[in-house]
């Protein structure tokens, strides 16, 4: 069996995976659909090289060609609504399958350098998406922003690398006849595999909502931050909007009724952290003293405190108190009395 049908299986299973997340969490659709385009995407390579089938030799670039555009629609669908662009442009990213099915049709020796040119084009603009830093994917969840745009940056590096297998076809083509580039071929799938359980990770915590509110007139900036900085820490923790764990800063900047770019600028400037760190910071002080206080349990303490994941709390927990949170509570915690 070619190795890019186990591919192609294995992107099946995350793909029901993550549907099945999507019935209870939610989650984006686009990079749903950037699995499945992936799962067919291998069963043609492994049509072409494993099984040498004419037909898929112009399905395949097409496909292929699909692939960025997608990658750039998904990341862009956690931006802030105001940023994307208008229906013109997000037209124009239709137009690359069209080119490469002519360019298939009629000057097929140009397919390999139009994907290099397609894939590293795409990746400088999804890293451009990312030049805000985390608390730019205002769409996606908070407690996984960081990890969004850590993966947003994973993904733009995995398009430069397809870039650089497609490359390696070429020259195979040029040099050995074609006698490497199933193997080249069958690597570059694999890739892919890596490349899209990252954004099937970052789709199963990502949650569209509506548009942000505009900006009202602006006091000074200093007296403006704070105002900010109270007001969201008193929803945050009056309201105990932290334990929302689907709360993303979109939703946080409408029920404060301030635009996202001033909350995240102004926890940056006087907390000195991201929205998503300071958040976090706020859910780990009530984790303490749930550990502390009570005798709940750490996997209740986490979910009470608005944690979803063990393993976005230990590492927020390691990052706040450099303690895992047994060993938290049991330092913590004063030791029995002796009987006189």
């Amino acid at each position: 069996m070619p190795l890019s049908f186990v591919a192609a299986l294995l992107l099946v299973i995350l793909l029901v995976a993550a549907l099945r997340a999507r019935e209870t969490t939610g989650g984006n659709t686009a990079f749903l659909f950037l699995v499945a385009l992936c799962a067919l995407q291998s069963v043609v390579v492994g049509l072409r090289w494993g099984y040498h089938v004419e037909a898929a030799r112009y399905i395949q670039p097409i496909l292929a060609s699909c692939l960025p555009p997608l990658v750039l629609f998904s990341f862009r669908t956690l931006l802030q609504r105001d940023d994307l662009e208008d229906g013109l442009m997000r037209w124009l990213h239709a137009l690359p399958p069209v080119v490469m099915a002519a360019i298939v049709l009629f000057v097929p020796a140009l397919i390999d350098v139009a994907l290099i040119v397609l894939f590293v084009g795409y990746a400088i603009a999804v890293l451009n998406l990312g030049r805000s830093g985390p608390d730019g994917l205002v769409e996606a969840r908070l407690d996984s922003a960081v990890a969004a745009h850590r993966a947003l940056v994973i993904a733009a590096v995995a398009l430069c690398l397809s870039a650089l297998f497609d490359l390696g076809v070429l020259l195979a083509f040029e040099w050995s006849k074609g006698e490497d580039a199933a193997i080249i071929a069958s690597n570059a799938n694999l890739l892919g595999l890596f490349f899209i359980g990252l954004t099937a990770f970052v789709a199963s915590r990502a949650h569209p909502s509506a548009a942000g509110q505009a900006s009202p007139p602006e006091p000074s900036p200093s007296e403006q931050d704070r105002e900010i900085l109270d007001k969201v820490q008193r929803m945050l923790v009056d309201q105990k909007l932290y334990r929302d764990d689907n709360l993303t800063l979109s939703r946080l900047a409408r029920r404060a009724g301030v635009p996202a770019r001033q909350i995240s600028g102004a926890v940056n400037r006087l907390a000195g952290r991201n929205v998503s760190q300071y958040i976090n910071d706020i859910r780990i002080s009530e984790a303490c003293r749930l550990l502390r206080d009570t005798d709940m349990s750490v996997t209740a303490a986490m979910l009470d405190s608005g944690f979803q994941t063990k393993s976005n709390f230990n590492r927020e927990f390691r990052r706040v108190t450099s303690l895992s949170p047994a060993s938290w509570r049991e330092q913590s915690r004063p030791a029995p009395a002796l009987d006189a």
